[in-house]
């Protein structure tokens, strides 16, 4: 390998240092952008393996990131703040079994794999809104 493409590829700390910050808002990685020179430090006063560093540094930005999203949800979804499912009255809508409400909160397979969740025996009836004289026109 010759000098030139050794230099090429070396960066000394410093440079490597500054340019990080850069780097982590161009690929838009807020969270470690944030973190990522308190745990540099952190792993090098501690000699963690760069694993371990990568790991902490990802598993944060996958935390925040699944923080945000949520929020985004919560906000798009027209909800009041702070409703959930523990303040409904069930007992006000006897035709939504609890058991089953509870059971497709606490797992989400159901949406990874694209089903239908909800067992059409608990389904309200279609509504008409036109009559039967409007559907010939």
């Amino acid at each position: 390998m010759s000098g030139a493409a050794t230099t090429a590829n070396t960066v000394d700390a410093s440079g490597a240092g500054a340019a990080v910050p850069i780097m982590l808002t161009e690929l838009r990685l807020p969270t470690m952008k944030r973190l990522w020179a308190d745990l540099a430090a952190q792993s090098n006063r501690e000699g963690w393996p760069v694993e371990r560093l990568l790991h902490t540094l990802l598993g944060h930005e996958m935390a925040e990131r699944e923080t945000r999203r949520l929020a985004r949800a919560g906000a798009d979804s027209g909800l009041p703040p702070g409703k959930s499912l523990a303040e409904f009255d069930f007992a006000a809508v006897p035709a939504v079994p609890k058991a089953h409400v509870m059971a497709l909160a606490e797992a989400d397979s159901w949406i990874n794999q694209g089903t239908t969740c909800w067992p059409s025996a608990f389904r309200a009836p279609a509504r008409r809104t036109c009559s039967p004289a409007s559907d010939m026109r």
